[in-house]
């Protein structure tokens, strides 16, 4: 019997936002799979299934699992996710890992995706109307997606006036990405702009919070919060977020007799704002915008707005702002001379231009404006992993302060267990840090997601013969960018005092030979070492042996994936099988706990 796969979004979590469809789902289903916290959501409409839950980052195995038991025993499994399952839930990796398996829809298991409730969506009625015009939602977990590039969506989303609505905001290790988020769009918005925070929205513990983005870190932000950050034109009123469609443009909102008539609304020259009006070249006045840089004034019987000065951003970046234009002005009159949409846009980039610095050369025989702006370098937060060695674990006095000078008052040194110290300095020049470091005889690597050598002191050198090893993969390895930070731990005996065996590809130096251990786990109740692969590799071996394994890892995982999550899902590397871990079953305490 064919099985059929159900990935649910099941909505915010209280039991009256669940659609009909969902409920007939999870009903119909033989299993449910998910994250224990979203079974316990739903745990009331369950009835003899069997529940598959497991923790967080365990969404790979979850996909697996679903799809097994679908293909291989015919079940009705249900895949659950809060909110919409198609907005950074399962329903993606469930595709993923069946076009792994090269699943035909015409052939294949039968696979329904039933939409639920997203945050952006539950969280902004619970706000008001923020999201009544253009939005967009970010997720700030860079778990899965590179920090660089989440961080330009939200240099872009800023810079377009999106309402952004910010998902995984903020989890016990991930703390400085809000405050970069932050840091980024005050470039764009006023520090007034208004800011909901919702917690738990529609559960027993929703919490709600209206600020602004200048203040919104002063509030509690974690994984069950959903941030939503206005745009310009976003107001607060009597405790709700309102974001403006754009009807006060060409209506009287206090008023039932419009001064344009329904068979006017849609003429270009009563939309100037638009991409026709831009295009026809339509010379429709705008009552709202400056015109004291023109040589023909306005009617006598129509004041012009005063022209504003640029407000600038807290980067210090000039921002040009048109006021909308207020009810007595939504008739457009046409002018002889009156200026057009190109003439706006060209006079508020020389606005921008003229507050920061920039030249403008009207001069050019093309009769287009050539655009330079002065040299600018910007100062920007550099980061690097600091190490007396690979083998030497033993920082000089010297050493130390000149680590001190480079860091200066303001910078920050974190020790970290993995016997490297990370620095974090603000410089426009970064070389100049690396230079002075290098000078003084310490080892510089980078940090995220590369790969780390983590070797013993040998004994303080007298069981120096692993060392070469240990150095050569540091060289030919070390700092090469992986899906997910990696580790190779290397001892120099078969004592593996430093635990080798612990990280995610471990080297033992036994007898002349190398013992290789593969996929340890080092946190959650399934914590493993690695699995023991191979024993007696030749020395001349070793080092290509784990380049392969690197190698093939680096290129094929999934983003963010670790290593022991690829080694189980590949099922094999340079020969080594993966075989599960011996499990333990953990009794509770008699407390309860």
């Amino acid at each position: 019997m064919k099985g059929k796969l159900f990935v649910i979004g099941f909505g915010p979590g209280s039991f009256e936002h669940i659609t009909k469809r969902a409920r007939e789902a999870i009903e119909e289903s033989d299993v449910i799979i998910g994250y224990s916290t979203y079974v316990d959501l739903i745990r009331d409409l369950l009835t003899d299934q069997e529940i598959v839950s497991t923790g967080m980052t365990e969404e790979v195995t979850r996909a697996r699992e679903a799809v097994r038991q679908a293909e291989e025993e015919g079940k009705k499994v249900a895949v659950i996710s809060s909110g919409d399952a198609g907005v950074y839930g399962m329903a993606g990796l469930v595709y993923e890992v069946l076009v792994e398996k090269g699943w035909k829809q015409a052939t294949g298991v039968e696979l329904e995706v039933i939409p639920g409730i997203s945050a952006i969506n539950s969280c902004g009625a619970i706000l008001g109307a923020p999201i009544m015009h253009d939005a967009c939602t970010i997720s700030l977990s860079d778990h899965l997606t590179p920090w660089d590039l989440i961080a330009r969506r939200i240099d872009a989303a800023g810079m377009a006036d999106f309402v952004i609505a910010l998902y995984n905001p903020r989890s016990g290790r991930r703390t400085r990405q809000i405050v970069e988020a932050q840091r980024i769009l005050l470039q764009y918005r006023s520090p007034d702009t208004p800011v909901g925070i919702v917690k738990s929205a529609y559960r027993d513990r929703e919490h709600v919070v209206v600020t602004t983005l200048a203040q919104m870190l002063e509030h509690d932000i974690g994984m069950l919060t959903t941030v939503i950050i206005g745009n310009s034109s976003t107001f607060v009123y009597d405790g709700k977020m309102i974001t403006p469609r754009g009807y006060q443009r060409k209506y009287t909102l206090s008023s039932d007799e419009q001064p344009l008539k329904p068979h006017q609304r849609l003429r270009v020259e009563n939309e100037p704002w638009s991409l026709e009006a831009a295009e026809s070249g339509e010379k429709a006045e705008i009552q709202q915008a400056p015109r004291a840089m023109y040589s023909t004034p306005a009617p006598a019987a129509k004041e012009p707005a005063t022209a504003q000065p640029v407000p600038t951003s807290a980067a210090g970046t000039a921002v040009a702002t048109l006021a909308m234009p207020t009810a007595e002005a939504q008739t457009p009159t046409v002018q002889e001379h009156s200026p057009t949409p190109l003439d706006w846009a060209t006079q508020a980039l020389r606005m921008v231009d003229e507050a920061n610095g920039v030249v403008v050369d009207t001069t050019a025989s093309s009769g287009a404006a050539i655009r330079s702006v002065e040299s600018f370098v910007p100062e920007m937060i550099f980061e690097c992993a600091v190490s007396p060695g690979v083998a030497n674990k033993k920082i000089t006095p010297q050493q130390m302060m000149v680590l001190a000078e480079v860091a200066g008052e303001k910078g920050e040194i974190e020790y970290t267990p993995h016997h490297q110290m990370i620095l974090r300095v603000s410089t426009a020049d970064p070389e100049s840090v690396t230079g002075r470091l290098r000078e003084a005889g310490l080892t510089l690597s980078p940090t995220g997601d590369v790969l780390q050598v983590k070797a013993c002191d040998f004994c303080d050198g007298e069981k120096k013969d692993g060392i070469p090893y240990a150095e050569e993969l540091q060289r030919i390895l070390g700092g090469k960018q992986m899906p997910k930070e990696t580790r190779i731990g290397f001892n120099g005996c078969g004592m593996a005092c430093y635990q080798a065996v612990t990280e995610d590809i471990g080297i033992v130096f036994r007898k002349g030979k190398f013992d290789l251990f593969l996929g340890a786990k080092t946190v959650g109740r399934n914590a493993h070492s690695g699995i023991p692969v191979a024993e007696g590799i030749p020395k001349e071996e070793i080092v290509p042996l784990v380049e392969r394994i690197v190698t093939r890892f680096a290129k094929e995982a999934f983003p963010n994936e670790r290593f022991h999550k690829f080694f189980q899902r590949v099922g094999e590397l340079e020969g080594f099988t993966w075989r599960e871990p011996a499990k333990f079953e953990i009794e509770n305490a008699a407390c309860g706990d």
